[in-house]
């Protein structure tokens, strides 16, 4: 294996001193990008309605071309899934990433060219590869295989030259044939578009493959995880995969899960490393195992500008590229990608953390707040908050969503009502609920104000549900699976209605 690993880091050694280069070079390693993928686009039509040819900085771009969201450009999705040639970006697109719709309720169709294949998502699997032997240069990663568990939509045909998927999904029918030798499950089981069936042959399959990784949603992997246990009968992960070592997630933050994997994974040796990824780039990877922050990458196809987070609704929102952003700032990323994407505001936030070099955290959706007393409580603050109150109670949950309590006749203040699904309650809920709400107004001055001397906002209402609550509310909006997402926060009541129904018949 020591020859294996040096001959790895022998051809990691380039790349790791290509992405050191974003330390110092970020401005121009952008600009540079922004210039390939006008100049690349420039005879699209789009690229001439917006006349790229004559765009030469980022500046011109920006006054050139409005910021857009999926309506916008689905009229131009809709002709590129049709069949029509150079509209978005140049030749006819085949891969068309259907989304799990968590900003609004409809699918979304992202264009996936070969382009975003090759230089954005499989390059950053390849990195992610790289950064880690970077870290471990002792890693046995390479001697087993790595177990994805990825979306459960099969690729569908959508016209005669058009397929749509899970971003998983299609990265599975891209990939070469001789990475089969190093991925579990076979690609049959893989797409298979039931979870519950797919769960149960992957464990049949992968339980006698000797897996060093695992790779996907943290939320849903532990139900994978807990049916390979009770299958088995073991105790824990590693009397299955004894030689397991990194689980690289992503989608969710990891922090509400930490404890649950290292009960089932009890090793001080397993590794963990975060991603940012979604259908419409390959964005961050941690770089550091001391550190949660991710390195923003650079070089994948991607021109990034971003708009204060309390300006994303504007009409004409104001950005600003890399080389302008602020630590501690609240963030809405705007982007154009060599898939064809333009300004396109991906609906998440961000928060730079360090400039040298860019280094950031996911602070939420732009959508995904509350704010029905003013209190612009943000999925980073409840993430944090949550993490303080199990950390002080022992306690450890399986999922959670809020919202707000409206004021009435009954109600005569407002509040939120926190569900939240334990594996481990706390030892004392008033407890968790007091940490929880003193936290929160330590992260936020606007919720800690409407909370000062219960002038706007009650103390949270904390309930803890039954078991099963959070999956079976999933399973009833047809969004079981890897790609689709707890939703955390809302403004509205919509989320915590339903689960108080499916609550109530499982008690």
């Amino acid at each position: 294996m020591a020859i294996v690993n040096s001959f790895i880091n022998w051809i990691n050694y380039k790349r790791i001193y290509e992405i050191d280069l974003y330390r110092e070079h970020a401005r121009e390693i952008q600009e540079e990008m922004l210039f390939n993928l006008l100049n690349t686009a420039k005879s699209t039509e789009w690229g001439e309605k917006y006349d790229y040819t004559n765009t030469r900085s980022w500046e011109v771009f920006k006054d050139k071309v409005p910021v857009s969201r999926y309506e916008t450009i689905e009229p131009y999705i809709n002709r590129m899934i049709a069949g029509e040639k150079n509209v978005l970006w140049p030749g006819v697109m085949k891969w068309f990433a259907k989304s799990s719709g968590t900003t609004n309720a409809k699918s979304k169709f992202i264009p996936v060219s070969r382009e975003s294949l090759d230089d954005c998502h499989f390059r950053g699997g390849k990195d992610v590869l790289a950064i880690y032997y970077r870290n471990y240069p002792d890693a046995s990663l390479l001697s087993g295989k790595s177990l994805t568990l990825g979306g459960s939509h099969q690729v569908a045909n959508m016209s005669n030259n058009a397929y749509y998927g899970d971003l998983s999904a299609i990265m599975i029918e891209n990939l070469p044939f001789w990475t089969d030798f190093h991925r579990t499950p076979p690609t049959e089981i893989a797409l298979i578009p039931e979870f519950e069936e797919k769960i149960a042959q992957i464990t049949k399959t992968a339980i006698n493959d000797n897996v060093t990784s695992l790779a996907g949603v943290p939320s849903w992997f532990l139900v994978l995880l807990r049916y390979i246990l009770e299958y088995t009968g073991k105790s824990n992960i590693l009397e299955v995969w004894p030689n397991l070592e990194l689980f690289i997630h992503g989608g969710i933050s990891f922090d509400p899960y930490r404890e649950q994997y290292k009960r089932i994974i009890p090793s001080e040796k397993m590794n963990y490393m975060e991603t940012y990824n979604a259908s419409e780039g390959f964005f961050a990877i941690q770089d550091d195992p001391e550190s949660s922050d991710m390195l923003l990458m650079l070089d994948y196809g991607i021109f990034y500008e971003f708009i204060p987070a309390c300006n994303a609704d504007d009409e004409h929102p104001a950005t600003i590229p890399i080389w302008k952003v602020e630590t501690g700032v609240n963030y809405a990323m705007v982007i154009s990608t060599n898939g064809g994407l333009w300004r396109y505001m991906i609906g998440d936030t961000v928060m730079f953390t360090t400039k040298d070099p860019y280094k950031l955290r996911i602070t939420g959706r732009t959508k995904h707040f509350i704010n029905a007393f003013g209190e612009e409580i943000i999925i980073d603050n409840a993430e944090r908050a949550i993490k303080e109150a199990c950390e002080c109670t022992g306690a450890i949950i399986s999922d959670y969503t809020a919202g707000p309590i409206f004021m009435s006749e009954c109600q005569k203040k407002g509040a939120h009502q926190w569900l939240i699904e334990f594996d481990t309650p706390p030892d004392d809920l008033e407890k968790f609920t007091t940490i929880l709400d003193l936290k929160l107004q330590e992260l936020n001055s606007d919720y800690e104000a409407k909370r000062h001397k219960n002038a706007t906002l009650e103390r949270p209402h904390v309930l803890a549900v039954a078991s099963g609550t959070f999956l079976q509310w999933m399973r009833e909006r047809g969004k079981v699976g890897g790609q689709n997402k707890v939703p955390r926060l809302s403004n509205n009541r919509d989320y915590l209605e339903g689960l108080l129904r499916i609550n109530e018949t499982l008690k």
